[in-house]
């Protein structure tokens, strides 16, 4: 038996997807978190095989509770199910340690399949995620500018970008106030943009967060 545990900050997302593995025999939902707060501390107690993260949450969102799961417990799996398809954040979930990437478009038996392989010791990357990391290696010169972040950066960048003042982003990231300004520093450098408005407005142009961002469904 797989133990799955899911999060995601939509109740009905969470909803389907266990109506899916409640109907898969070797598959059972351990439990449910709506953040990736919740995610590590659910991790730590309920210990499951599979955990199915989403990426925009509230909070530290799925990037850092990727990064933070998996350095705390090497054993479990994460298979990232988000509406994100775009660079960065295919590249930088697998740099976290993410064991496969899933679009929410996806069919139930890739569901299915994708827990199961990764359970296996296997990687499974949606098709059209595989075709883009793939091409994104052959032509790294044309592509989002979002692509040059390191790991870090991105999760900043994806914490400024929802509304998140840089106190708050030091508390949850467990970094000082001065660190996370020089983070915000170095990505207008690389980005090109002045503030926090314009790195705001690139990330829109690109793709990266939705103009809705109290209503973003990654």
């Amino acid at each position: 038996m797989i133990r799955v545990l899911l999060v995601d900050d939509h109740k009905l997302v969470r909803t389907g997807i266990r109506l899916i593995l409640e109907d898969t025999p070797d598959l059972r939902v351990a439990g449910e978190a709506e953040s990736g707060e919740t995610a590590l501390a659910l991790a730590g107690e309920l210990k499951p095989d599979v955990v199915l993260m989403d990426v925009s949450m509230p909070g530290i969102g799925g990037l850092e509770a990727t990064r933070r799961l998996l350095a705390r417990d090497t054993k479990i799996k994460v298979i990232v199910v988000s509406v994100h398809a775009a660079e960065p954040y295919p590249l930088r979930l697998m740099e976290a340690g993410a064991h496969g990437y899933l679009t929410k478009d996806c069919a139930a038996e890739e569901i299915v399949t994708a827990i199961r392989q990764v359970q296996a010791g296997k990687r499974y990357i949606t098709a059209s995620i595989a075709q883009q990391l793939a091409l994104a290696k052959v032509d790294a010169n044309r592509g989002s500018p979002f692509e040059q972040l390191s790991q870090r950066e991105t999760q900043v960048m994806l914490m400024v970008t929802s509304g998140q003042s840089p106190q708050a982003i030091a508390k949850k990231l467990h970094l000082s106030p001065k660190t996370v300004s020089t983070y915000r520093t170095r990505l207008f450098e690389k980005l090109g943009v002045e503030n926090d408005v314009g790195l705001t407005r690139l990330a829109l142009r690109y793709g990266v967060i939705e103009e809705k961002t109290g209503q973003r469904g990654a």
